[in-house]
């Protein structure tokens, strides 16, 4: 694993194997960092059966309002406890392009679209979910833990057919004291409307992942990345 330097987001970096035909693009939550959850990677089974490598980008720092106007890593601001209204839609525009290019990164390296996942937690998963939804041609799936649907009144309007056909893995705790799990329920029953393929479940905890979860996400991953050949 190490940190390295690009024109893009700095990002930390491990690859299961040498070589990598499978790909994992992971967003931290607000305030913390590309290492948050890089220390995953050994407890997904699903990694350690192929080469596999995981980017887990650093978020711009900026001013966040809802902690006073606090500078740290997110991807957008909060501009109130409202989280799914008045949301920073510049600050969301920027992260979805920057992190376009962490995308096309990896299918520039011959990383197969199929074999490549969006993933993240809390602000890291709403913008893997919007992103991923919104691609030209279909990623592998997303998964988006303990988040919601950004500019979901919008979904017409930025939702493409490779994006409804791409699948998705939603969780969240039933005690989420900051994203509360109605808004993560709302999102995943949205998208199924528009016949999305979602898969969502919830866990007895608050805004955290717990072993179960990973359990079933690494399933999951399993079930994707096999799909594609081994």
């Amino acid at each position: 694993m190490n940190d390295i330097q690009t024109e893009l987001l700095d990002c930390v970096v491990t690859e299961t194997g040498p070589s990598p035909e499978y790909a994992i693009i992971w967003l931290h939550g607000l305030g913390a960092d590309g290492n948050d959850f890089a220390p995953i990677v050994p407890q997904l089974r699903s990694a350690q059966s192929r080469a596999v490598r995981f980017v887990f980008p650093h978020a711009p720092v900026r001013a966040v309002t809802v902690n006073n106007g606090m500078s740290m890593r997110a991807w957008y601001d909060i501009l109130g406890f409202e989280i799914s209204r008045d949301q920073d839609a510049a600050g969301i525009r920027q992260s979805l392009d920057e992190v376009q290019k962490l995308v096309q990164r990896e299918l520039e390296r011959g990383i197969r679209p199929e074999r490549l996942l969006l993933a993240g937690f809390s602000q890291g998963g709403a913008i893997a979910l919007r992103l991923g939804l919104a691609q030209q041609t279909g990623l592998g799936g997303v998964i988006a833990l303990s988040c919601y649907l950004l500019q979901a009144d919008g979904m017409d309007s930025w939702l493409t057919e490779a994006g409804a056909t791409t699948p998705v893995f939603m969780a969240h705790g039933s005690r989420d004291p900051i994203v509360p799990i109605q808004l993560g329920r709302q999102s995943a029953e949205l998208l199924a409307r528009a016949n999305v393929p979602v898969e969502w479940s919830e866990w007895n905890m608050q805004h955290a992942v717990n072993p179960e979860e990973i359990l079933a996400m690494d399933r999951w991953i399993e079930d994707r990345f096999s799909v594609t050949g081994a």
